[in-house]
């Protein structure tokens, strides 16, 4: 059967970085592959090079009640754990070359898998990109004085664009603001370590304990492994050829880096007495020299623009993935456009309360993103030394089992664990210094449950699929 609906399109684009990328989450044959792993790392660094994973940091003080050393070993924890994902699921891109949606067929089944794809689309592709263009707009405001909701519409548009064109320009555009992201907030890092008072006790008010540090394990994994569902949308364009070690390994470093660095500098940055009130950047900002101040405005706008060009990307493969059709050569592009157009309206709504709305929007990400994983690696170690790629395509594919195993330990998970304002877990209410473990819960529940309904299912004897040709 054909891997692919239209190839020819993938080699015409090949290489080409001002070109709209044709069709929509269709097998990369080989002479359309380039790249090398190493721009990985970039790739993965200058998204995260922005105020959002800053204040994950600040949550961890301001809300879960950490203190700086808590709080930096919570975020090491949990932007390991999602740096670790990464690992494993970029490292698979090239061999398969297909989107990280894709991919995901083999354990949930052609149909199935329009599940996990949906939380993708409306969590990521619109959820991620609503989250980031408010800190974006922020910053622009601040910096040119602009009202906010035209800021908002100019960033909106800046990332969708870059979105449209796609695979190439995407990764163009992150290799060149990674530098001018790094550069900014080395000199930011220096001049806020110099007015911290990194042994400062943990701000009243928050959580405490071991609930809040659990809260900054989860919400910092709710933001690295919110990237876990993205990961082979950007190695697949590599040759078959490249190491997966190196491969797996830029991806992961670069996700690392950046979130435990931008983090941890917003953690340091909660230690700070300040008076200063207004929006999360203002505040921030308030903590430079004026010189350094609208540079670093314009970095976290850059940095919005950098994470939501792969947020709005990858949102619209996985809406496609789910199976509805749009014409063959233009599906990919128009999704971006409508998900920038619906994350816009969604990031307006979320101006006025954008603090509120992003601990638990991190939250509630690491709550679906759990039990995928989960599935996802069962089945992987499941399929261990073979290749199935003929299932990719196959519409006549069902494996009820992984949709199963995801909605028990989403649901399980979700009444028992989870610890937001609007429903606590049964457990939690109970035990509240549990914090939230939704996600720790979630995973090991959907990948025993995976096993326990594969096996049976004889998934270890199904006939291997034929080899791209």
């Amino acid at each position: 059967m054909a891997l692919t609906d239209d190839p020819p399109q993938a080699s015409e684009y090949a290489d080409r970085v001002i070109a709209v990328e044709p069709g929509g989450n269709e097998y990369i044959p080989a002479d359309a592959r380039h790249g090398t792993p190493r721009q990985m790392f970039w790739t993965w660094t200058s998204p995260n090079l922005e105020f959002a994973t800053i204040f994950i940091g600040v949550l961890s003080a301001t809300a879960f009640g950490m203190n700086f050393w808590q709080a930096g070993l919570g975020l090491a924890i949990g932007v390991g754990l999602g740096a670790a994902a990464h690992y494993v699921l970029s490292a698979r891109g090239p061999e398969h070359g297909v989107p990280q949606m894709v991919l995901g067929r083999l354990a949930f089944g052609y149909r199935g898998n329009a599940l996990p794809a949906a939380f993708m689309s409306i969590m990521c592709g619109v959820g991620w990109f609503a989250t980031n263009s408010v800190s974006g707009a922020f910053a622009l405001s601040t910096l040119t004085g602009m009202p906010k909701i035209l800021s908002l519409i100019l960033i909106v548009v800046a990332q969708t664009g870059f979105a449209v064109f796609g695979h190439n320009l995407v990764h163009a555009f992150e290799r060149f603001v990674f530098p001018v992201l790094a550069v900014v907030f080395l000199v930011v890092t220096v001049v806020i370590l110099t007015k911290a008072d990194l042994g400062a006790p943990a701000p009243s008010g928050g959580v405490g304990g071991m609930g809040g540090f659990l809260l900054t394990v989860g919400t910092a994994f709710g933001y690295a492994g919110g990237w876990n569902p993205y990961a082979a949308d950007y190695t697949r364009y590599l040759p078959a050829t490249v190491s997966k070690v190196a491969t797996g390994g830029y991806a992961a470093a670069g996700l690392f880096v950046s979130c435990l660095w931008l983090s941890a500098l917003g953690a340091a940055s909660a230690t700070i007495a300040s008076t200063v009130e207004g929006s999360p950047t203002d505040v921030f900002t308030a903590n430079l020299p004026s010189a350094l101040a609208n540079p670093t405005l314009l970095a976290i706008t850059l940095g919005a623009v950098a994470a939501n060009a792969l947020n709005v990307y990858s949102g619209a493969m996985a809406f496609v993935t789910i199976g509805l059709k749009l014409p063959i050569r233009t599906q990919r592009a128009v999704v971006s456009i409508g998900f920038g157009a619906v994350g816009f309206l969604v990031a307006w709504w979320a101006l006025p309360d954008a603090a509120a709305s992003y601990e638990a929007f991190l939250l509630i990400v690491a709550y679906w993103i759990g039990p995928w994983l989960g599935v996802m690696f069962a089945d992987q170690y499941l399929r261990r030394g073979r290749r199935f790629d003929d299932l990719l395509y196959d519409r006549s594919y069902t494996n009820w089992g992984g949709v199963a195993a995801f909605l028990i330990g989403l649901v399980v998970s979700i009444l028992l664990f989870s610890n937001q304002a609007e429903f606590t877990g049964y457990v939690v209410r109970e035990l509240p210094d549990l914090g939230d473990i939704t996600f720790f819960v979630g995973f090991a529940s959907a990948l025993v449950a995976y096993v326990l309904l594969a096996r049976p299912r004889g998934i270890d004897n199904e006939p291997t699929g034929a080899l791209h040709g």
